[in-house]
């Protein structure tokens, strides 16, 4: 290791710019692996998510590629795919005894 108490102030200001440059370098390529590892989760459960790398406000949106396979019959707008949790609408319906199979969509 390099003793830091015999170094000059430049010298001190070169090792702090030469260290910050590599720890850039280390942070881009974990961004880019964590990136990639979210990508790949989501393909697992066939969803999409696009990350919109502007900085401080990055965003990831994710839009499911499943088709609706349940409809709401009070609300057509309100569908379900049958992924994930069950939407209010259907677990209303089916906790009062429905069944939810009445609400598939037979398109």
């Amino acid at each position: 290791m390099t003793n830091l108490l015999t170094k000059n102030p430049e010298e001190l200001k070169s090792l702090i710019a030469e260290a910050q440059a590599q720890l850039k370098v280390l942070e881009r390529s974990k961004h880019k692996e964590v990136i990639a590892q979210i990508k790949a989760l989501a393909e697992s459960i066939g969803v999409t998510v696009e990350i919109n790398e502007d900085g401080k406000n990055a965003s990831k949106k994710v839009k499911s590629t499943a088709p609706a396979k349940y409809r709401n019959p009070n609300d057509p707008s309100k569908t379900w795919s049958g992924n994930g949790m069950t939407p209010r609408w259907l677990k209303t319906l089916t906790d009062s005894g429905r069944d939810k199979n009445e609400y598939l969509i037979n398109d």
